[in-house]
């Protein structure tokens, strides 16, 4: 069945975080109601990373079926279930995962916060590679620990390690954690299994932990392979959790469902155990779990088709900038459907580059100097939305640049 990602949906009333709200643009810690702040003339949200498309139509009419049957109480993730994780794993990674390794969580985040809780100590150091995700930071310094950047380097528009400088950082012994980002969010880089293998050497003559989130891995583009971390090597499994879900491939971020792959006995135990300290049982949400059975089963047709769809809006979003923007520079990304753009060259600091889009363009995007310091002068945009959508956007982008 052949979806039209070219129809735009309104999502409007339907509690939509992605259109309902926008942030202030003096103040980050204040958000408006997006009709109030803008009145009919919207704003084009390109900030949170969910889509504007609907799921996989089986996943859809898998989950009708279950809402009419009436009653949602305590669910359980069935062998089935666990199976249909497996046999994604080896059919789109190439990775043996043993269905005893699963663990579920309500989503990436709130694992990785439990996973610093579980493997670290307050005031120990965690390591990133800024610019990245932001929510690591606040996963670090909530749980007592401090934040070590082993920062990513920007050479010909491309993302590189300076492992130099990643072992060095490594060697410290309060560095105990490593939560590593890939594919990398915001900068768009699939590490290659000698990247993965330089990294994780590193940590293991370290004694360093590797927690790699992997959401974003089925979200590749064309020409790249993807590489699980954990299936370098046997002593990289051993010494390492790694977190996915169905929410970044499927759309399907608001049912809070995730799978955290654990191949070390000893180490699931613990996290098991953190787990049950919280209150996170053994119980999950019937439509997460109906969700994401299904789309692992039945959602690869549609994977293939968005992943196409949203591989021309890169194109279409790298040729119009190169023609019509002078000044912004696309980072081209080989993973994931967010888009870093370098906007070094308009020359502005990064609170009237956030007024620019903001507030005179009516762009919402992630601000990059939220990822990091390394990331001033840099937005992230999502490009998993209609043409129309990106189109208008970057239409509004070209207009106030050409008025600086």
């Amino acid at each position: 069945m052949k979806t039209d990602f070219d129809r735009e949906i309104n999502r409007k009333n339907t509690q939509s975080a992605k259109w309902g709200v926008i942030q202030d643009p003096d103040n980050p810690s204040i958000w408006h109601a997006t009709d109030d702040y803008f009145g009919e003339d919207r704003i084009i949200p390109l900030w949170v990373a969910d889509m504007d498309f609907p799921a996989p139509q089986p996943v859809v009419d898998a989950l009708v079926k279950r809402a009419q049957h009436g009653i949602y109480g305590y669910t359980l993730r069935t062998d089935s279930y666990n199976q249909a994780v497996v046999d994604w794993m080896r059919r789109r990674h190439g990775w043996a995962v043993d269905p005893a390794w699963i663990v579920s969580t309500p989503g990436v985040v709130p694992a990785i916060n439990f996973l610093i809780q579980t493997f670290t100590r307050p005031g120990e150091k965690i390591l990133v590679q800024r610019p990245v995700y932001y929510p690591f930071f606040n996963a670090i310094e909530d749980n007592g620990g401090e934040i070590v950047s082993s920062s990513l380097v920007l050479k010909n528009n491309r993302y590189e390690i300076d492992f130099n400088d990643f072992a060095r950082k490594a060697s410290d012994p309060a560095v105990t954690l490593f939560i590593l980002c890939s594919p990398h969010n915001p900068v768009g880089r699939v590490w290659t299994r000698e990247e993965l293998a330089r990294m994780g050497e590193i940590c293991l003559e370290n004694n360093v932990f590797v927690v790699a989130d992997e959401i974003h891995a089925d979200l590749i583009h064309r020409g790249v392979t993807f590489t699980p971390f954990a299936s370098v090597s046997e002593e990289f499994s051993d010494s390492t959790v790694v977190c996915t879900a169905p929410s970044k491939t499927f759309n399907l971020a608001g049912l809070h469902t995730s799978n955290i792959i654990i191949p070390n006995d000893r180490l699931r135990r613990r996290f098991q155990q953190t787990l049950n300290c919280c209150g996170i049982g053994k119980w999950a949400n019937p439509f997460g779990v109906v969700a994401c059975e299904t789309a692992y089963r039945e959602g690869e047709p549609w994977l293939e088709q968005v992943m196409a769809y949203i591989g021309d809006n890169l194109d279409f979003i790298e040729d119009y900038i190169d023609r019509n923007i002078p000044g912004i520079r696309v980072v081209r990304p080989e993973g994931t459907y967010l888009v870093w753009l370098d906007c070094r060259g308009l020359a502005l600091d990064k609170w009237a580059l956030k007024r620019l889009m903001l507030e005179k363009a009516r762009i919402f995007p992630d601000e990059g100097f939220i990822f990091g310091p390394e990331g001033e002068g840099f937005e992230r945009i999502n490009i998993a939305c209609p043409r129309s959508i990106l189109q208008e956007a970057l239409e509004r982008i070209q207009r106030e640049v050409e008025s600086l």
